[in-house]
């Protein structure tokens, strides 16, 4: 089990960055930012924080297991921002800052006198990352935008789930969690120029446009072809024989054997080479025309064999195959343990805490969990006390006030 530690590790670990906002969008940036290094400053309102310190209950403890996830590495410090001594605290902050995520409805920081080129005058080199469903301009900017609403604008939810039921979606908040990682790269991306000019500037995240990123090909298909992708459950249109087949045991297991060669690995360990060969299924065109056909065949075979037998042989045969897995799959699985992927860190109440690891792996520079979710305000001294200078009675003061 990890202790908790201060000492950060990464690439990262000379940037300071501040983060505003809540739920998921924007922290889930501060926190790929954090993992890699970085020193993040998360802003909270005084009394009440992130409402992600609240989501995600689970009994027997009533408290957010999220909330330790998407806050680790960060320090919590209370500020107001709707008050103009807490803009004043907060504009202090950010000028001596590298970057600032936030993930307000545009405008926002405007009416707090947080714009960016008032920030600017202070810190030429600051990148602002923010973060909102629809982006900055355009006529929907101004809208709430959720990742839910992202995902369906994206195109993402149409796609998703069985022909014959409604759109699905997946059991994640999968439009932010994008939406993170694209403003995460643009942060990246928007260092990278600071070190070559010198100059910051303003990344946009749209969480519709994280989302239509990941949509593969389906905007040429329909501009060209008016070709429609539709809801196809397990499989993907065309790609075959690559689907979840029941064992004897009745576990699933998922067979992606779609390329040529690897197809004819399957068919002869199936004791089925002739397969390969076979007109109906020689290509991935025609097995793909085929596609029930074959998925019909193979379901045959796997349904002879226990799962364990069935993934020996495939593995051996170099055909990719595995278990859906769940957290209790992970939790078991060795190779999970051998790569580290889920750490486990000391935690104040829940006594010790297990979590996904930091991702990339990097050899020279890893990242790393530190320290899990803060409580509300306790790097107020710390980070007010060091970077802006203030002493206990000024800080009292500002608590008495209802600032921090």
């Amino acid at each position: 089990m990890a202790e908790p530690t201060t000492a950060p590790t990464g690439p990262l670990t000379d940037l300071r960055v501040i983060e505003m906002g809540q739920l998921l969008a924007g922290p889930f940036c501060g926190q790929l930012l954090g993992d890699l290094g970085a020193e993040v400053i998360k802003l909270e309102s005084p009394g009440q924080g992130d409402p992600m310190r609240e989501w995600g209950r689970e009994k027997p403890y009533g408290r957010s297991l999220w909330w330790p996830v998407v806050a680790r590495n960060k320090k919590s410090v209370t500020c107001n921002l709707r008050t103009e001594a807490g803009q004043r605290l907060a504009r202090e902050l950010i000028a001596q800052a590298d970057i600032v995520v936030e993930n307000f409805r545009p405008g926002t920081l405007e009416r707090w006198g947080l714009d960016y080129e008032t920030l600017r005058e202070d810190n030429p080199a600051l990148i602002l990352t923010r973060v909102t469903g629809y982006g900055q301009t355009g006529p929907y900017a101004p809208r709430a935008g959720y990742g839910s609403i992202g995902e369906a604008m994206g195109g993402i939810r149409y796609t998703t789930g069985d022909p014959g039921s409604p759109p699905a979606r997946t059991g994640i908040s999968l439009g932010d969690s994008l939406a993170a990682v694209f403003a995460t790269i643009g942060t990246l991306a928007a260092v990278h120029h600071r070190e070559r000019t010198g100059a910051g500037q303003i990344v946009d995240a749209a969480i519709y446009e994280a989302v239509l990123a990941m949509m593969e090909s389906l905007l040429p298909e329909w501009g060209i072809t008016e070709y429609q992708r539709e809801r196809t459950g397990p499989v993907l249109p065309n790609v075959s024989p690559s689907n979840v087949y029941a064992t004897a045991g009745g576990d699933l297991i998922l067979i992606a054997a779609n390329q040529d060669t690897v197809f004819a690995r399957l068919a002869k360990v199936m004791g089925q080479p002739e397969l390969a060969a076979t007109e109906r299924f020689a290509t991935h065109s025609t097995r793909g025309e085929h596609m029930a056909e074959l998925d019909d065949i193979i379901g045959a075979w796997t349904g002879t064999l226990a799962a364990s037998e069935l993934l020996d042989l495939l593995h051996e045969a170099g055909v990719p195959a595995g278990r859906i897995y769940t957290a209790r799959d992970m939790f078991a699985d060795p190779h999970f343990a051998a790569r580290e992927a889920i750490v486990r860190l000391a935690h104040p109440e829940f006594g010790e805490i297990p979590m996904q690891n930091v991702f990339p792996k990097l050899s020279e520079t890893p990242g790393s969990v530190r320290h899990p979710g803060p409580e509300l305000g306790q790097h107020n001294a710390e980070v007010y006390g060091t970077i802006l200078g203030l002493d206990p009675d000024r800080l009292a003061e500002l608590a008495g006030t209802g600032v921090i």
